[in-house]
């Protein structure tokens, strides 16, 4: 397993990461045993890095990690979130912060975190976000009960905006470097000058990027679904797999820390470090970028980014 610093925060991440949403139930009925299985396999393999939200399964994912990293906590990098608690449900007050931080904490079976991130902040009043929220973050970490604080959300504009007015340690950014959609790098290029550990997660593009239709529920637009489509059939036509090779591609970015997959199960995870293990099919990964070229970059609205433009710096903003 490669390793990574991540940011300015003196630790080394592997570069492929546990992202425990799955083991919620997220995505489906998951079986305990086999998610801590799968969680205890992960770290014999070198992975050091696991996510988790409350989010998740309503809080299930924090309890199945908790359960699972009962006598391994030391061999783990272990993250989670807040102000994010149901599918609408966002609260980025003071109050809430501090009372569900503390649930997560009696779940995870830790008295601390290595990382609190602010969850989808594009979901927020960003008058709270930014005057009430990420400062309760960082007097949580005066406090002990993380070591470093980061936001993770969908539209980089505003992920961008958290990072220019408070000295975050970490950002977490989904669906945007994959193979469909690289339009994290400039943001995390800059992000990683300024000592910011940028974490890529979701190198699937939430199940875009996979045999098959992509999920129902799945927000990217017509012709973006339509792409995905043509790309994994033309990958089943060589005998080969989009999922496999999105995650060679996503892994191979230079400009992250590490790239954060949902692994519930150990055959996916034996099929991911397969996947890093095996040389890419350059010349397939060359016409499958062509097939996503018309519609590169293209993504979906996510929360209320036309409160968090309209919304101006305050003289608050940035205190800790």
């Amino acid at each position: 397993m490669e390793y990574r610093a991540l940011g300015r925060t003196g630790l080394q991440v592997s570069a492929l990461s546990l992202g425990a949403s799955g083991m919620g139930g997220v995505f489906g009925p998951r079986d305990e045993e086999e998610s801590l299985r799968t969680v205890h396999a992960a770290l014999d393999a070198g992975i050091n890095y696991i996510d988790t939200s409350p989010y998740y399964g309503l809080t299930r994912s924090e309890q199945v990690v908790g359960k699972a990293l009962e006598g391994h906590r030391h061999r783990v990098i272990l993250s989670t979130k807040t102000g994010r608690f149901g599918e609408r449900e966002f609260d980025f007050s003071a109050d809430r912060i501090r009372r569900e931080v503390e649930a997560s904490l009696r779940r995870l079976r830790t008295e601390t975190v290595d990382i609190l991130f602010a969850h989808d902040i594009e979901f927020g009043d960003p008058g709270q976000v930014l005057g009430e929220g990420i400062p309760t973050l960082f007097r949580l970490k005066e406090e002990g009960k993380t070591r470093f604080v980061g936001v993770s959300g969908l539209p980089l504009d505003v992920l961008d905006r958290a990072a220019r007015e408070f000295p975050l340690d970490v950002i977490l950014s989904y669906c945007h470097y994959c193979l469909n959609d690289t339009s994290l790098e400039p943001y995390a290029r800059r992000w990683r000058e300024q000592g910011i550990g940028v974490i890529n997660a979701s190198p699937h593009a939430m199940g875009l990027l996979r045999r098959g239709e992509p999920p129902a529920w799945h927000p990217a637009p017509p012709e973006l679904r339509a792409a995905a489509r043509r790309a994994a059939e033309l990958c089943a036509s060589r005998g080969a797999d989009l999922a496999r090779l999105a995650l060679q591609f996503a892994y191979r970015a230079e400009c992250v820390d590490t790239t954060l997959s949902g692994m519930s199960r150990r055959e996916t995870l034996r099929r991911n470090l397969d996947a890093l293990a095996a040389p890419v099919d350059e010349a397939l990964l060359r016409e499958v970028l062509r097939i996503f070229e018309p519609v590169h970059n293209l993504t979906w609205p996510s929360g209320n980014e036309e409160a968090w433009r309209a919304d101006p710096a305050g003289p608050h903003r940035g205190e800790r």
